[in-house]
């Protein structure tokens, strides 16, 4: 019986890159997790529960209206006094055909949310809309 034998004297010269990847693809998971936390404000709200279509990949600008009349402008907490000023400097660091979301309470009356979405559109945004919870796929409507 022959047998063969590999000369090893020569070093392999490969890099493994799995380690790398290891820790690219974490390093993904960790900013598709975070991602959507820091954008938007910290008041505790309830949305409404409705069908929604996916907005991924638009640039837009999140007002959020607290059950207690707390507003905030993406990650900034205003005064109703300083909503306006506040909306209009967010919205000047966009184009003018940014995406405003209303991320509203659900306990909030609706005539407060048709106010808010009046007062956004005098300061300049032109494209507005509702934002909702993502309604589950049981029939409890």
């Amino acid at each position: 019986m022959k047998r063969y034998f590999m000369d090893t004297s020569t070093p392999v010269a490969r890099i493994n890159v799995v380690p790398i990847i290891d820790v690219a693809l974490v390093l993904v998971i960790i900013l598709m997790v975070t991602a959507p936390m820091i954008a938007v404000s910290n008041l505790d709200i309830e949305l409404p529960k409705a069908t929604t279509r996916s907005m991924e990949g638009v640039d837009r600008v999140h007002v959020t209206l607290g059950s207690n009349g707390e507003l905030a402008v993406d990650e900034k907490d205003v005064t109703a006094a300083q909503f306006g000023a506040a909306l209009a400097a967010a919205l000047a660091e966009h184009n003018d055909d940014i995406l405003v979301v209303v991320r509203a309470d659900e306990r909030v009356p609706y005539e407060t949310v048709a106010a808010l979405v009046k007062d956004i559109r005098s300061n300049g945004g032109k494209r507005v809309a509702i934002g909702t919870t993502q309604r589950g796929t049981t029939s409890d409507d």
